[in-house]
């Protein structure tokens, strides 16, 4: 019975194989984004683009088709989070970064990574704001921007990360957090 049962522990052992080395390249990744984003408020135009290389040369080793399933995740993750950078709500380094978790994800666990991402987000940002004592302000500045944004700018104003007053995150450890988070929970394979 040992001799039948060795194909599928073999089989087995490539899979955990794959996923444990996808794991750890995305951890990698992530905690890299976090450390350059705490320190220096930026993330390095190497750094992602060497982690959607890593993401993307993973993906080839699994096939065409899990390939293709990168580069959707990576177009996909700069298609959603084009809006928010061109609004000035988001940095070019955390959306070269979620490209990256794009390229690991694909677009399909993107959706659920970006809502996470999102709640990850909010949660520091409210943090943030009852830290500095800024809750009021920072409620007054999304209403206006959520109007600017109903509105299509006829009303409201447009709150950029370069606006007089504006209080920021390092939105890295957002996208490092949840994009773990999602990733696990989602069984931390590509």
């Amino acid at each position: 019975m040992r001799p039948a049962l060795a194909p599928l522990r073999a089989g087995v052992s490539r899979v955990l194989t794959k996923s444990v080395i996808a794991s750890a390249a995305l951890a990698t990744l992530l905690s890299l984004g976090v450390w350059f984003d705490l320190r220096c408020r930026r993330i390095p135009n190497v750094l992602t683009v060497a982690g959607l290389a890593v993401a993307l040369l993973l993906r080839g080793v699994l096939g065409v088709s899990a390939l293709e399933d990168g580069v959707e995740g990576a177009g996909f993750a700069l298609l959603l989070s084009l809006p928010p950078f061109t609004l000035g709500m988001l940095g070019g380094g955390d959306v070269k970064l979620l490209a990256a978790v794009g390229g690991f994800m694909g677009p399909v666990r993107l959706i659920g990574a970006f809502l996470m991402i999102a709640l990850v987000g909010g949660a520091l940002a409210l943090l943030e704001a009852l830290r500095r004592r800024r809750v009021g302000d920072v409620v007054s500045r999304s209403f206006a921007m959520v109007k600017y944004l109903a509105f299509f700018g006829r009303f409201g104003y447009r709150p950029t990360l370069e606006s007089q007053g504006a209080m920021t995150v390092p939105y890295g450890l957002a996208i490092g957090v949840g994009s773990l988070a999602w990733w696990f929970a989602a069984g931390g394979r590509l």
